[in-house]
């Protein structure tokens, strides 16, 4: 199952995509694997390999990359404090352009998903790039605010409207953000919109249940979620490719 790291150009700067894929000339379908808090990091980069064995090409591109260390120091903010929805929009439509551009992947069956900060870009990219095929969201918090300058002015459940594909959103009862409380309002938007949707609650789980290497790692939850998450995009990814075919 290779493994290796690509720089694609969005808006003039490099950026760095680790990218994950099964054995063999392909084609596949694709995954973008959009990271946590912590980056495109060990945690990332095992969710691109364990979709890798599933059959998928799964990439993660570094949404930091424009960031620098003397941002962050003379702002004062974190690197995801830096983070701006019209960048983030830039970077995923780079990494969707790559892909379906990529004689290894199958263009028309792409799909999305992501961790914490990740799980709203999950959102995000879903409801601004008309190419995925299905979307699973993890615990994606500030779903109901704007990150820095954005040419739209909107909040990603604003943008709700714009989504073209099925959403799987997967939820922690113990979580803030977002409480369950948020998941209400999104599951009320978006039957509003009659946008096909499915959420999961797990007990006793916390914001980054799935993230064997933090804290907040919850078995059961990740246990569950996972097989319900490849069955969705099989389903959605593979299925229609199969189709297809016939």
């Amino acid at each position: 199952m290779p493994s290796f790291t690509e720089k694609l150009k969005v808006q003039g700067k490099d950026m760095p995509v680790y990218a994950s894929v099964p054995s063999g000339s392909g084609p596949f379908p694709a995954i973008v694997v959009a990271q946590h808090g912590g980056g495109v990091d060990t945690f990332i980069k095992s969710i691109c390999d364990r979709l890798a064995q599933e059959g998928y090409a799964a990439v993660a591109p570094d949404l930091y990359h424009r960031i620098t260390e003397d941002m962050v120091k003379s702002s004062g903010k974190t690197r995801r404090e830096l983070l701006n929805d019209s960048e983030i929009i830039a970077d995923v439509n780079a990494t969707v352009d790559w892909l379906r551009g990529h004689k290894a992947i199958q263009r028309d069956n792409i799909g999305v998903t992501g961790f914490c900060m990740g799980g709203r870009v999950t959102w995000l990219a879903a409801a601004t790039n008309p190419h995925f095929k299905a979307a699973a969201p993890y615990y994606g918090g500030n779903i109901m605010q704007v990150w820095g300058k954005s040419e739209t002015n909107k909040t990603p459940l604003e943008l709700a409207g714009g989504i073209k594909c099925p959403i799987l959103f997967h939820f922690g009862d113990q979580d803030q953000n977002p409480s369950q409380a948020d998941m209400r309002k999104f599951d009320g938007e978006l039957t509003r919109l009659g946008k096909t949707h499915q959420f999961y609650t797990y007990p006793g789980a916390n914001h980054a249940f799935m993230d064997h290497t933090g804290q907040r790692y919850v078995k059961s939850a990740a246990d569950a979620s996972w097989p319900r998450t490849i069955e969705f995009f099989g389903k959605h990814l593979k299925a229609a490719q199969a189709g297809a075919r016939r």
